[in-house]
């Protein structure tokens, strides 16, 4: 018999380490995990300091978060660790994210934490202490497959769906992972916290990156790369020279407003050039994009990347968190990964992520995704320089 966590042990014998960031979710996990009967352990990291500013982030990383982990830790009856992270943030996270930016990218730091430090180095820990699996608060589901892996879909409450922040998870580590809020809303969770008695049960829910709590990026890469907010061009798409701005790092893809330059009709980013440090501005038909290549991509489909029959297969495919996965095609062309829009998508920014999804009712199962890198017009050919490699397993 299998227990709620799918093995074979009872609940008593199972050892479980969840993830406490100090935020309403973390914490309810735990408390189901605890109330289940399991051998329950808490964890969390201290990953970012930024003194007085962390009460406001919610996220895992210092301050008022990690005295909220313990208190509520304190009042399951649980043991908790809190784990100096710091320096593998700031190499793994901080640093990625600042080189993006500076490339003229729109770069998501969640997703190389949840892949670095969160779900490898804190998978590393949770194994050195006896467990049997990680839990997290994340808003997914993981089900137990056929062939005894386990697969992720999208949560019961899709306003909620974390799914595009997990997609570079390794199936190695999904096998290890659970989500016991998979069936929750918010709501629902908070109620939970309350009937457990849990003193957060409404704290407010996290807007901000955890080392960005005002969300000026731009600062932050200022500050840790001058260079980068070298002046340059501002060029019309059309090829007239337009105005001059004070660095590509205050520009994102899609962006309307602040550019800087007097015009008669709505113009959008629609290009940076980090090389020749230029931002291309057009009117809003130029942000459509049909065709996309990825690097770095993580794959935990059925049918293995390098066996893709000739025109590929079937997909949904998300290019923002805040969108829905739409119909596409995934293929390789050479070495390349190449993900085909067939509707088309507006403001599509290298750095971000595109996640794949199963074709099918509720397009729920997720297959994989990548960093999105080139954006390539119809019918544009491979260019030689563009090799992509899989996640690491």
């Amino acid at each position: 018999m299998l227990n709620s966590l799918d093995l074979a042990k009872k609940p008593e014998d199972t050892r479980v380490v969840v993830a406490m960031s100090g935020g309403i979710d973390s914490s309810v996990a735990a408390a189901l995990m605890k109330q289940a009967g399991y051998d329950v352990v808490g964890i969390t990291l201290q990953l970012y300091d930024h003194g007085a500013a962390t009460h406001r982030t919610g996220a895992c990383c210092a301050g008022r978060d990690i005295q909220d982990a313990r208190n509520v830790a304190a009042h399951l009856g649980i043991p908790h660790y809190v784990l100096d992270y710091e320096s593998r943030f700031r190499e793994e996270v901080i640093d990625r994210f600042v080189d993006s930016y500076a490339a003229g990218e729109t770069p998501i730091p969640c997703v190389d934490c949840n892949r670095t430090v969160k779900f490898r180095d804190l998978l590393r820990f949770a194994e050195d202490l006896g467990a049997d699996c990680l839990v997290t608060g994340h808003y997914v589901e993981s089900r137990l497959m056929p062939n005894g892996h386990r697969a992720l879909f999208r949560p019961h409450d899709l306003d909620r769906d974390q799914s595009y922040f997990l997609y570079a998870t390794t199936q190695k580590q999904l096998d290890l992972l659970r989500f016991p809020l998979a069936g929750l809303t918010k709501p629902e969770t908070r109620e939970v916290a309350r009937s457990m008695g849990i003193a957060i049960a409404d704290k407010p829910d996290s807007q901000d990156i955890c080392f960005v709590p005002s969300g000026n990026y731009a600062a932050l890469v200022e500050k840790l790369r001058p260079e980068a907010t070298q002046p340059g061009i501002i060029r019309h798409v059309d090829g007239r020279e337009l105005g001059r701005h004070d660095g590509i790092i205050r520009y994102t893809i899609g962006q309307r407003r602040g550019l800087g330059i007097a015009s008669r009709d709505p113009l959008y980013v629609v290009r940076i050039d980090a090389g020749t440090r230029e931002v291309v501005v057009g009117p809003r038909e130029a942000l459509a994009v049909r065709s996309l290549e990825l690097r770095d991509v993580n794959w935990l489909g059925d049918v293995l990347p390098d066996r893709l029959p000739a025109n590929g297969i079937e997909v949904f495919a998300r290019v923002r968190s805040t969108r829905p996965p739409r119909p596409a095609i995934f293929r390789r062309d050479g070495d390349v990964f190449v993900v085909e829009l067939l509707d088309g998508e507006e403001g599509v920014a290298p750095g971000q992520a595109c996640v794949l999804y199963a074709e099918g009712e509720g397009q729920s199962r997720v297959l994989g995704g990548g960093t999105i890198g080139r954006r390539r017009a119809p019918g544009q050919t491979v260019p030689d320089d563009a090799k992509v490699a899989l996640g690491a397993a």
